[in-house]
């Protein structure tokens, strides 16, 4: 049986196949074409999980809770697209969630940027090295609804602030040396975070709340407040610096 973690890799990178045809399609634009690809990517993505993983646990952003998850030890959590905005106007920070929950921690799965050349798929079971960095931090925030408590640790900490789509997309931009911080406050759902937390944590990274308590999955309520996601070496400065912030 394929593994786990080759599963989530396929899958996520067929979905992000999947959502590419319908963009070229030519046959959506906007808003329709996020409609359109979320519908395509999730009736795939949920049909080829329950296949393979019967006995398993669901949880989509576009599929009505099934509750009986929260008797299941392991629960697929899955975003089809994670950015619907970015990919209806074509740009290229928008991915694809592919995370599976153990006991309520994030513990495997696969992000795919198939709007990058070629595609990529970051994985659990295959972390690459963080690139080195130096200098003040750079931190990731939303396009449109940059965190306040974001903004407020740039200032103290001399950082940098670029604004990025999907949290998928700005969870591996710290993977891949173009950011050191990604530090949201606005509140997400546990498929925003789920996938991009397990490859993060995979790669070396600092995972938690902006508290720096755990993250923890497949909760009858998915609303989760926050999230920090960063470079180790940059942890303990931000979670004090959020501290000061209040």
């Amino acid at each position: 049986m394929r593994s786990d973690a080759d599963l989530a890799a396929a899958l996520a990178a067929e979905a992000g196949r999947i959502l590419l045809e319908v963009r070229a399609s030519g046959r959506y634009a906007g808003k329709e074409l996020g409609k359109a690809g979320d519908a395509a990517a999730n009736c795939y993505l949920v049909d080829a999980l329950r296949a393979a993983r019967p006995d398993d646990g669901l949880l989509s952003e576009e599929e009505k809770d099934n509750l009986a998850r929260l008797g299941m030890e392991r629960v697929w959590i899955i975003d089809p697209v994670d950015g619907t905005r970015e990919y209806g106007e074509e740009r290229a920070d928008w991915a694809v969630h592919v995370g599976l929950a153990v006991g309520g921690v994030a513990a495997l799965g696969a992000v795919a940027l198939p709007g990058l050349d070629g595609g990529v798929v970051f994985r659990t079971d295959a972390p690459i090295a963080l690139p080195a960095r130096s200098g003040p931090p750079c931190l990731v925030v939303s396009r449109t609804r940059p965190a306040a408590e974001a903004i407020a640790v740039a200032e103290m900490l001399g950082g940098e602030l670029v604004a990025m789509g999907s949290a998928g997309a700005k969870a591996m931009a710290v993977i891949l040396g173009q950011a050191d911080i990604y530090l949201h406050s606005g509140g997400q759902y546990e498929w925003d975070s789920c996938a991009p937390v397990a490859v993060a944590h995979a790669h070396g990274l600092h995972c938690s709340r902006i508290d720096g308590s755990p993250l923890i999955y497949n909760q009858a309520d998915t609303y989760m407040p926050d999230l920090l996601i960063c470079r180790p070496e940059w942890a303990e400065k931000v979670l004090g610096a959020v501290a000061r912030v209040g």
